[in-house]
């Protein structure tokens, strides 16, 4: 089964040195019938004006993962981490018994534009704990990266959750199989270009949920950048 969730009906928050596009409920924009899916709680695409950005905030128990598709974001915490993610780079932040973090944009003029993205976490009351890697060279080499997952394998950054995220960077014309288990929940992110998933054409901001697919075809009709999650269905 394949439902997609349209760019242009997520919720929008615009606070001016903020615009974001929320795909689930947050903050001050409610809907019910989309809380989450699966262990995915949150999906934000922002963009922050130069010289701005989020201050000092606490949260807990939760899995935040930043992608930056342009610009460069600023992160310090109260584990002791500063850093600056870059396009291509992956961040996870595992909030656990409780972490206080800011995130800036680094330039002063110009927008950095990412994702936000909050997985609920299969554990409560962890250590906090912090990870950052580029993939971009792996980007190069594959059409599907494997960049988040419960182990840590294959390269991957570990996260507190039964959830496999890959990340890819597909050249019109091409085309891969994702194969699927049935009992898991499948959600594809688009980030930039066009992309036929199975018999369904998606674009830059939509993103498509799937159960009870044994496999996902992914083809993409102009480069395509993209979020695969597979996660555990509850």
């Amino acid at each position: 089964m394949l439902t997609v969730r349209r760019s242009e009906d997520r919720g929008v928050a615009n606070h001016g040195w903020l615009n974001s596009r929320h795909s689930f409920s947050f903050a001050d924009y409610h809907d019910p019938k989309h809380m989450r899916f699966g262990p995915l709680r949150v999906i934000n695409e922002d963009q922050i004006e130069g010289g701005t950005g989020f201050g000092q905030h606490p949260h807990r128990d939760m899995e935040i993962i930043s992608y930056v598709m342009e610009g460069a974001l600023t992160h310090q915490d109260s584990m002791g981490n500063k850093a600056v993610i870059k396009p291509g780079e992956i961040q996870r932040m595992s909030a656990g018994t409780g972490v206080v973090h800011a995130e800036e944009n680094e330039s002063k003029d110009k927008k950095t534009h990412f994702l936000q993205i909050w997985v609920m976490p299969d554990q409560l009351k962890v250590k906090p704990s912090y990870g950052q890697k580029s993939f971009a060279e792996d980007l190069e080499k594959k059409d599907l990266v494997l960049v988040l997952s419960k182990t840590g394998r294959d390269g991957s950054l570990s996260i507190n959750q039964d959830a496999d995220i890959y990340l890819s960077k597909l050249k019109a014309g091409k085309s891969l199989t994702f194969g699927a288990d049935p009992k898991r929940a499948i959600w594809v992110q688009m980030i930039e270009g066009q992309l036929k998933v199975n018999d369904t054409e998606v674009k830059a901001g939509d993103g498509v949920a799937l159960t009870e697919e044994k496999s996902i075809d992914l083809a993409a009709i102009q480069d395509a950048e993209f979020l695969l999650f597979d996660m555990i269905q509850f």
